[in-house]
């Protein structure tokens, strides 16, 4: 658990890393070329573009799933889609097992990240919402790829299942996100998208400490 949680972090750590950089390569491209106005606006668009997805990622005050938002944007970014936090992602501060949410959000994103990578599709996106009814958590992303054909749908959290060519990594974190439903007698559920795409809901029951729901 510990190995895969550090795992996912270095992933999205990296990915800011190099986000970072390319973001401070253009910065000093444009003033060698002495185009100062230009490098005025870039630093101006990535800041607004940043504020907004702080503050989205803010409102969830579970810090690990906050941090987790924020490093798969990078991730997104390096991979040329856009990431969306749906603006009434809203949730209480305390998890009781955050590493359970952890992996249930950062498998979801990283498969639909996937599935817009490997079929491209004009302004490629991701969306994420994450909320609390009650005591439950809920998690949903959704992405504008090329969605999963009707009779594949029922095998989607089988293990070693994929669309992708067989290899023995794959096919593992749709099954892990339905184990971990399984372990809050919860539910993990795939629809179409609006559009075009998959839309991916999960429910976790009494993932919330008490005292999270009753402060809300």
């Amino acid at each position: 658990m510990r190995s895969e949680t550090s795992r996912v972090l270095i992933t999205t750590a990296r990915a800011q890393h190099h986000e970072f950089a390319n973001c401070l390569h253009t910065v000093a491209g444009l003033l060698h070329m002495e185009m100062y106005d230009r490098a005025t606006e870039f630093i101006a668009e990535l800041t607004r573009a940043r504020t907004t997805k702080t503050r989205r990622a803010d409102h969830v005050r579970e810090p690990v799933l906050s941090a987790l938002l924020v490093g798969k944007s990078a991730v997104a970014a390096e991979r040329g889609v856009a990431l969306h936090i749906g603006a009434s992602t809203s949730l209480p501060r305390r998890a009781l097992v955050p590493h359970d949410l952890m992996m249930v959000l950062g498998n979801l994103i990283d498969n639909a990240l996937d599935a817009v990578a490997a079929h491209p599709v004009p302004d490629p996106r991701v969306d994420v919402d994450v909320w609390a009814e009650g005591d439950t958590v809920v998690l949903r992303v959704a992405d504008n790829g090329p969605g999963v054909p009707p009779g594949a749908r029922p095998h989607v959290f089988t293990e070693g299942w994929s669309t992708k060519q067989p290899h023995p990594g794959r096919g593992v974190g749709l099954a892990q996100v339905r184990r971990i439903a399984d372990q809050y007698d919860g539910a993990a559920a795939l629809d179409e998208r609006a559009g075009g795409g998959a839309v991916f809901t999960v429910r976790l029951p009494r993932a919330l400490a008490p005292e999270a729901v009753a402060g809300r």
